[in-house]
């Protein structure tokens, strides 16, 4: 996937093109479908496929005084977007320029002259323009002058919930990884490096390994089924997100332990991706460390029971397939 960070950054005679245009966080179910459909198009009409994203995303810039954790932070959303197999992606600076450019403006110049778009998949609740002073028809009504044609998706939804962005913070910031998990198509990570932590996890309970601060967004305060993978192998592991309130003094941290741990290489810089898989409980003061270290040991029991039971239902999944 070719990566372009500005509109100058493009070659001379970029089109023709089918895109879509979002802010792509989290690349969920509903964004996948969306890529699909212009990655087919694209091919069908002989053109390049082509995500068009923003960075800073647009809320921090128009509404700065509100903060907004990404379920995806720019890189990991390109290397999401990479994997749907689209040819390019177009990340715009979002200016105070650029959101007072009129919807008009930004169809002409940009869709049309800049990118040579022959066709634009949108959302049917898409905005755009100063002020998101356009919708779907206006759109339209400017594919048809300028020479593209506009498709118009209905939004999708999963179990009863809309796939949609905003519906996955909400779910992810509840600590409701499992259905998160239903409308992402894959389990909520976040990727980060070590942290040289407090020392509790090898002085009192089992090997555990740290996060750095991450600005981000994170699951509930609570305790979770998660993985870890250091350096490409993956553990299975027990996360508390949250303050370790049994040591006294509250300090903000995300703690895996590992369940399959041995002794493994790490440094300040080494690549950390947490998944979170499910909810266990909510983070407790426990009287005592000791009263800690039997609860963590009913966790791991819990998380070893969860990992077998998937290993046991993907390895019948596996031979059914393999029979038929």
């Amino acid at each position: 996937m070719k990566i372009y960070h500005s509109l100058a950054d493009l070659p001379a005679s970029f089109g023709p093109t089918v895109a879509t245009i979002g802010n792509f966080d989290g690349v969920h179910r509903g964004h996948q479908w969306v890529l699909g459909e212009v990655i087919r198009r694209a091919r069908k009409l002989k053109a390049r496929s082509l995500a068009i994203t923003f960075d800073p995303h647009p809320a921090r810039v128009l509404r700065p005084q509100t903060p907004l954790p990404l379920i995806s932070p720019l890189e990991t959303k390109l290397t999401l977007l990479k994997a749907t197999g689209v040819d390019a992606t177009l990340v715009l600076p979002f200016t105070p320029a650029l959101s007072q450019m009129t919807a008009r403006d930004f169809a002409a110049h940009v869709l049309h002259d800049k990118l040579g778009i022959v066709e634009l998949h949108e959302g049917e609740n898409f905005r755009f323009g100063h002020n998101a002073e356009a919708g779907v028809d206006s759109l339209e009504a400017l594919g048809r002058e300028l020479g593209f044609g506009v498709v118009v998706y209905t939004p999708r939804s999963t179990h009863g919930l809309a796939v949609s962005s905003s519906q996955i913070r909400q779910l992810i910031a509840q600590g409701n990884v499992s259905r998160a998990r239903a409308l992402l198509g894959r389990p909520f990570a976040i990727h980060s490096t070590p942290d040289s932590g407090r020392g509790y996890g090898t002085k009192y309970t089992v090997p555990t390994i740290n996060l750095a601060p991450y600005s981000e967004l994170i699951p509930a305060i609570g305790v979770y089924i998660t993985t870890l993978t250091v350096n490409g192998e993956t553990f299975d592991s027990v996360t508390n997100v949250g303050n370790r309130p049994t040591f006294g003094a509250d300090s903000f941290t995300i703690e895996s332990h590992l369940l399959n741990f041995h002794p493994i290489a790490l440094h300040p810089d080494t690549p950390l991706t947490l998944a979170f898989l499910h909810r266990l409980r909510d983070e407790v003061r426990w009287p005592s460390p000791e009263a800690l270290r039997e609860q963590i040991s009913r966790d791991v029991r819990r998380a070893q029971r969860y990992f077998s039971l998937c290993r046991s239902l993907t390895s019948a999944q596996n031979h059914k397939a393999l029979s038929s």
